[in-house]
């Protein structure tokens, strides 16, 4: 069995959480470029992660703050499939990753860093994207700033 150590993401999940849900306070705030929400559709949106794997890290976010999928409607969930392809097709476009980890944390247990509202994290992966660096000196190397990352995938979006 491998284990894939993220040690820097405890001091997330141990932290206090602000009363009210960060997400829901993106999403409503109207500033996508400032929250780094690339798309918006009927019932959710994609947006870049703040806590990042890998650059390109998105979460997929129904609009509605349910803490799980089965609290979901049909055309809800439709919308959060085809939101989680729209968003694995648009890093294709834009950084070419050779593959993916997309998952569903439900509950705080299973690493829930916001239990309440249900989310979905589609993370690009590269061959040799992972090395030594965040064991060794607690480092994960992101090569490029959020800011950057929205612009080079913002686009994708506009044109798929």
């Amino acid at each position: 069995m491998k284990r894939l150590w993220r040690p820097w993401r405890i001091k997330y999940i141990l932290s206090p959480k602000p009363l009210n849900c960060v997400l829901c306070e993106k999403i409503a705030d109207n500033k996508d470029r400032e929250n780094y929400i690339l798309y918006r559709s009927h019932k959710g949106c994609i947006m870049l992660n703040l806590y990042p794997y890998n650059s390109g890290h998105l979460m997929v976010v129904p609009f509605r703050h349910v803490p799980s999928l089965e609290d979901l409607d049909e055309e809800e969930l439709l919308d959060f499939i085809k939101l989680t392809v729209k968003g694995i097709e648009a890093l294709r476009r834009a950084l070419n990753p050779e593959g993916f980890n997309i998952g569903i944390n439900i509950g705080k247990v299973a690493g829930a860093g916001i239990e309440d509202h249900v989310h979905l994290h589609i993370v690009p992966r590269w061959g040799g994207d992972t090395n030594f660096m965040p064991i060794m000196a607690e480092t994960k190397i992101i090569p490029e700033l959020l800011e950057q990352t929205y612009d080079r995938l913002v686009r994708h979006f506009k044109e798929g």
